[in-house]
Order: C-alpha cells, then structure tokens, then sequence
C-alpha cells in the first residue's frame, strides 16, 4: 500500500506527490462552462484542446460535462454522450480525470479507463464512494455547501478553514466506511464554491491546514473570481494572479493543481518545484 500523501499509481503513471505537483488541464463539454464560455464544447475543439494539453505539459486531464454552477438540465445520458469521446481522445496522452457528481456516470467513465474522479459535490451521493471503492480510481472530494446546479447566496462561516477542514475529514471518514482505500482519496477546499472573496484568501492562506488532513490536496483556482475581485481584473485578464497564487498554494501544500492555461501554469509549477530542490534544470549551459 502506497503512502497516503507519497507515491501513488494513477493509470499507468506515478506521481510522488511529497515532492512533485501535477498539472491539471481543464477540458469542458460544456456550453456554459465557467471559463471558456463553451469554447470546447464542440466534439472537435474539445479533442484538440486535449491534445494541445498534454503538449503543453498536462499530466492529468479534467474533462466536465456539466457545470458547477446552475443551468439548463443535462441529464446523465447527455452527460456521459458529452464525456466519453473525450475520455477516449485524452487516452495514453495523460491521466484522465472526470469532473463529476453522478455515481453511474463516474461509473462508466471509470469502465472506459478514467483515472480519476473529480466529485465538486463532495459525496452529496454516498454511492459515488461505492462505485470508486473496489477500482484503482482515484476520488477527488471537493468542499462546496450547495446541491449541485443549486444557488447558494451570501455563505456565512464562523471559520471558513476550520469548517471547511472537518468538512473534509467527515467525508473522508464517509468513503472510507464505503470501502474507498486511503490511498485513493484526494481533498480539495473547493476556493468560490459557495465562497466570497474574503473566504477564499483566507483559505488560501491557511491551506497548509487542509494539506495537514493528510492526503494529496488538489487547488482549483484558476481565474476564478476571487482572483478577479482582488486585482479587479475581468475573467480573461487573471493569468497573472492565478501563476501567482499557484505558487502560493504549491508553498501551502497544494499538490495538484487545476488550471486552464496550461503551458503558462506548468513553467511556474515546474520552476517551483525546481527552486524547492525537487526537479531537475532541463539543461546546464550557463556557467559551465
């Protein structure tokens, strides 16, 4: 049995997350995706954004079928007629990942070789732990307070970090009960999901709190808004802020790292990595 926060085989690679951070791409099958406002939408766009990922540096690729946030219907059958083919494009060119809160769709993602499942519901349907349980499927259980597709006005916490911590533990302790394997389970503290501004910084300040429950913590904060509102920069205009809380998050804890603009986000990671004595230089010329 690997380390809980060490060394893991996630499809037919190994990540040693004590000392390496993964690259997560974004990929959505969405029309009123978050970010790219259905720029992959199309089965076409959504293949190349596949493959310019992975050379770009991608190690993990996150495909969605649905959004967060809330929206028009999608039933699971249109869900999974979004996903699949994009499961299938990103195979062999990285780990696979799936962003969603339906256990029969992560059931047959996982059956068509996803690696990982991204739960941003966090176990609102126990039986996402009974599909990953007795699979080699990693699950990611992502903090949020709303159903999914469900508004949640104005969120009030006492201790953002601290109840977003025991949120946490509980459902750890909940797909363990299930049967998911320690090693397979990854926390996420979900930064805007059902969070202002002010919640998010402080969560990101304290991330070392969340790392400290033990298990590889992924950070999906790409472009979001609590990086807008703080530069007061619109939604294409954040790279700048999100490289720089990356690295912030990285020196918090943060071992995955969910991003959109890859190419950019990987040269930060991996230099990160390299100044915390980690990784390699490329090559050695200057000074020799």
């Amino acid at each position: 049995m690997s380390d809980i926060s060490g060394a893991r085989v996630i499809g037919d690679r190994t990540f040693d997350f004590s000392r390496q951070v993964v690259v997560m791409a974004i990929v959505n099958r969405t029309p009123d995706s978050f970010h790219d406002k259905g720029r992959t939408f199309a089965l076409e766009k959504a293949t190349e954004a596949v493959r310019a990922a992975a050379a770009d540096g991608a190690d993990w690729i996150d495909i969605g079928g649905v959004p967060f946030a809330p929206g028009p219907e999608v039933t699971a059958a249109e869900e999974l007629d979004r996903v699949l083919p994009v499961v299938e494009a990103a195979q062999n060119l990285a780990v696979v990942s799936v962003d969603t809160f339906r256990p029969e769709v992560a059931a047959e993602v996982i059956k068509h070789g996803a690696g990982v499942v991204n739960d941003t519901s966090g176990l609102r349907d126990p039986e996402m732990a009974d599909v990953v349980a007795g699979t080699d499927a990693q699950l990611v259980i992502c903090h949020s307070l709303a159903a999914p597709r469900t508004l949640y006005p104005s969120p009030r916490y006492d201790d953002v970090t601290a109840e977003v911590g025991a949120f946490l533990r509980e459902k750890v302790e909940l797909a363990l009960s299930r049967g998911v394997r320690p090693e397979q389970i990854i926390i996420d503290p979900g930064h805007d999901l059902n969070k202002n501004t002010l919640h998010s910084l402080e969560l990101t300040r304290r991330l070392d709190e969340i790392a400290a429950i033990g298990y590889p913590m992924l950070a999906a904060l790409s472009n979001k808004d609590f990086i807008g509102e703080t530069l007061d920069r619109p939604q294409q205009e954040r790279l700048a802020g999100t490289l720089a809380t990356v690295v912030f998050s990285i020196l918090r804890g943060a071992r995955i790292m969910r991003v959109h603009d890859v190419r950019a986000a990987a040269d930060a990671i991996r230099m990160t990595e390299a100044m915390l004595g980690w990784r390699e230089p490329a090559y050695l010329r200057h000074n020799i």
